[in-house]
């Protein structure tokens, strides 16, 4: 077994160099570090010391150009100002000091431009959405429309700042200094009380891609024959051709066919059988987060000078969007205490539930693993690790 190296107490030699000095008083600290590193350990001196190595540090000549560097131009680097981007690719702006610290890049890393610093959201804007949505009681939707912010961070923020409340009233230590921090550095998307001036946060109305359209169809089509998305989705389903008096509605009013599609996503017209079965791709209208968005872009389009009414138009067409996802939630809600059956014996703190369950071959499928059987899937071997079985897959369904 090799001997034990004996740790020894080294002087820093990186903090000497970190000054306001010139290139020549580099290489006179340099010398002097080493030589406070060539002292014994028991020796006094008050040079700063520090652990983990047993070896003084090489003065190189990339290493010496580098504190040339950190004392000459990198110097606007050293101190922090809020809200300022002081990253490498913003030197020359700095320098000049006469950009505004909006017009300055987002981009810090100057061989990968195509990484860009997302803004956050500041702790007034995070305020403003737990406001409206815990204390107004308004819907998630109806937030994220007005302040322009996804809808899956507002949820994210409300169950944060929920959970920061919960550490408050414990009296556990929050990170606040950090995130002040932070927050001065990266750019951030601050609240404006006037909606007109809000800026958007992100794209609130990108639209998912849809395990349907990953093939790629050549479908013919008659000239004289107007294909719209819907004919779209039905082809990418497999599904037939609605009738022309049933196209002829929706061309006419799109704004009812994406109402029926979102209101009840139960009745939507099924394909296919047993395991197979799947419901007919909607529109992109229908399947964006906001669909509401396109038909008061389409009000807008069609009556320019009746934006006080658009806007009413919208406003109603949002709440009875809410007031019919209310009443499925507590439809479902209602039917899933109708299945449960509750069970509190006497001088009991416990109350017990029990569900029917219903095992067959409609509820457990072909493989054994259907959802709506629990219990039964568990007992089923995988046969993912099995030599011999075929993984790879055999055919395309379309």
């Amino acid at each position: 077994m090799p001997p034990r190296i004996q740790t020894q107490r080294v002087s820093n030699s990186v903090v000497p160099y970190l000054s306001s000095t010139s290139s020549t008083s580099v290489s006179s600290t340099s010398s002097s570090s080493s030589s406070c590193t060539s002292l014994p350990p028991s020796s006094s001196t008050s040079c700063p010391r520090r652990t983990f190595s047993s070896t003084p540090a090489a003065q190189t000549r990339l290493r010496s150009h580098m504190f040339e560097w950190l004392n000459s131009e990198g110097r606007k680097l050293r101190y922090h100002e809020p809200n300022v981007y002081k990253y490498v690719t913003n030197l020359r702006d700095l320098a000049k000091d006469t950009v505004p610290p909006e017009q300055l890049s987002k981009r810090p890393f100057p061989l990968n431009q195509n990484f860009v610093s997302e803004p956050i959201l500041s702790e007034e804007m995070r305020g403003e959405i737990y406001k409206r949505v815990a204390q107004d009681k308004k819907s998630v939707r109806a937030v994220s429309i007005e302040l322009k912010v996804d809808m899956r961070r507002v949820a994210a923020v409300v169950r944060l700042m929920e959970m920061e409340k919960g550490w408050r009233s414990q009296g556990k230590p929050l990170a606040l200094p950090y995130s002040r921090a932070i927050q001065e550095m990266v750019p951030t998307t601050r609240y404006s009380p006037d909606p007109r001036d809000q800026r958007p946060h992100e794209s609130i109305n990108d639209l998912p891609v849809h395990r349907l359209t990953d093939p790629q169809i050549f479908y013919p089509v008659s000239e004289s024959r107007q294909f719209t998305r819907v004919d779209a989705g039905r082809v990418f389903s497999g599904a037939p051709r609605l009738p022309n008096t049933t196209v002829d509605e929706i061309t006419n009013d799109p704004s009812s066919s994406i109402s029926k599609a979102t209101q009840a996503p139960n009745r939507i017209e099924c394909v296919g059988k047993g395991d197979q079965e799947t419901q007919v791709l909607q529109p992109a209208d229908a399947r964006i987060p906001h669909p509401y968005l396109v038909a008061h872009e389409r009000d807008s389009i069609k009556k320019p000078h009746e934006r006080g009414e658009n806007i009413k138009r919208f406003a109603s067409r949002l709440q009875e969007e809410e007031r019919v996802e209310a009443e499925r939630k507590q439809a479902a809600e209602e039917r899933r205490e109708k299945r449960t059956a509750k069970v509190n014996p006497e001088d009991s703190r416990f109350e017990f539930r029990f569900t029917d369950v219903v095992v067959s071959k409609e509820t457990t499928g072909a493989d054994g693993r259907g959802h709506r059987a629990p219990g039964r899937r568990y007992g089923v071997p995988s046969y993912e690790r099995k030599k011999g079985e075929v993984k790879i897959p055999t055919r395309v369904n379309v």
